[in-house]
């Protein structure tokens, strides 16, 4: 195998110099054109500068002028690239001191939420484009928070200072009704209307570039010094409420108790006059069962009323004392009398001359009833 000699040296390396020198410019081409094209995400706003000039800039998100994708620019480091960040950002600054209208001190946590204003409709000129003036006015995003501390801090002062500490502390109760908004929500709406406000948002767009979306209060702390004051007001606060409340239990126990004994008294009337109602109707119908019995058989009747009258008043201490014709001496000396029969009620033969049915009883005069046990009582207990 032939071996290289002395004199073909100089080619060979002149030929893998032609290679690097065409690896290289491979090489540097590619990064040229990796440098030359620019990807324009959907979630982002792009700013082209040639040589510290802006020359493009990628802000339309539309569909019908929309510049998203893929662009050419020159090369780097002739031509630069800087990407801001187009959806909303959330800055939670630190607590602050602020006073009330009574010269109270609270320290008020909030948070807003703002972004790089959308660029406005139709052809506008590079540097009057919300992110070219964020670029130029800003700069970063932490130089925009910490702008947007100043003004949202003096706007929750202007409106914090119109209340008093006491309104912060507001209780809503569900008797008052629906309450609406609760009044840290009330002072953060007031403050980011004075913020978007004609003078403070055209500020904030044209010179800043940037757009507040929201604004909100997290939460109220009380300093050590006004701690106990504050607690003591709440205290109070629901002292009130419990009061109401049993004030008005009370006038509905009233109430309630007054219908109750108004409906029982009429209960108990309409029940009383129902008994004396039923009571003369037994009585009415006992005095005529009495009746009928006594026209029945009057012998009979004054019989078993005279052994009433000796079951009531005799025992064995008892001395009467009684004439020879009385009523009640009667019995012990005539006996017991035999059912006499009337000429109406005396047997007759049947046509068949068989005999007739028992007869019935002769009827009296229901209208007299028998004597009553008082009267019987005031002549000697005689029947």
């Amino acid at each position: 195998m032939a071996t290289p000699t002395q004199s073909d040296s100089p080619a060979i390396s002149r030929r893998a110099a032609r290679r690097l020198a065409a690896l290289a410019a491979i090489a540097l081409l590619a990064v040229v054109a990796s440098t030359s094209l620019v990807f324009v995400d959907e979630s982002e706003f792009v700013i082209v500068e040639t040589l510290g000039r802006i020359v493009a800039v990628y802000d339309r998100t539309d569909s019908a002028t929309g510049d998203r994708g893929l662009h050419v620019k020159l090369p780097w480091p002739i031509a630069s690239v800087r990407r801001f960040d187009r959806r909303q950002q959330l800055y939670d600054p630190p607590g602050r001191e602020m006073f009330t209208r009574d010269k109270k001190n609270v320290t008020v946590s909030s948070y807003v939420c703002w972004k790089i204003a959308d660029p406005p409709a139709g052809d506008v000129a590079l540097s009057d484009r919300p992110v070219v003036k964020f670029f130029r006015g800003l700069g970063s995003v932490e130089t925009a928070e910490a702008r947007l501390e100043a003004r949202v801090r003096s706007a929750l002062e202007i409106e914090l200072g119109k209340v008093e500490l006491t309104d912060l502390l507001h209780v809503a109760t569900p008797d008052g009704g629906p309450s609406g908004e609760s009044p840290l929500a009330k002072i953060a709406r007031q403050a980011l209307d004075q913020l978007k406000g004609q003078a403070t948002a055209e500020t904030n767009a044209e010179r800043l570039g940037i757009e507040l979306v929201d604004l909100r209060i997290k939460r109220i702390n009380l300093p050590e010094g006004n701690r106990q004051a504050v607690y003591e007001r709440m205290r109070t606060e629901r002292e009130r409420i419990a009061e109401r409340y049993r004030s008005a239990g009370l006038a509905e126990k009233a109430r309630i108790e007054s219908q109750a004994r108004r409906q029982s008294d009429a209960l108990l009337s309409r029940a009383e006059a129902d008994a004396e109602r039923i009571r003369g109707q037994g009585e009415a119908e006992a005095i005529r069962i009495l009746n009928e019995a006594h026209a029945q058989d009057p012998e009979f009747y004054e019989f078993q009323r005279t052994l009433a009258t000796y079951s009531r008043v005799l025992s064995d201490k008892t001395t009467l004392v009684l004439s020879s014709g009385s009523r009640l001496f009667k019995l012990l000396t005539e006996g017991v009398p035999q059912p006499t029969l009337k000429k109406a009620d005396s047997p007759v033969d049947s046509p068949t001359g068989d005999a007739a049915a028992p007869p019935k009883a002769a009827a009296k005069n229901e209208t007299d009833p028998p004597p009553s046990d008082a009267a019987r009582d005031q002549t000697g207990g005689q029947p």
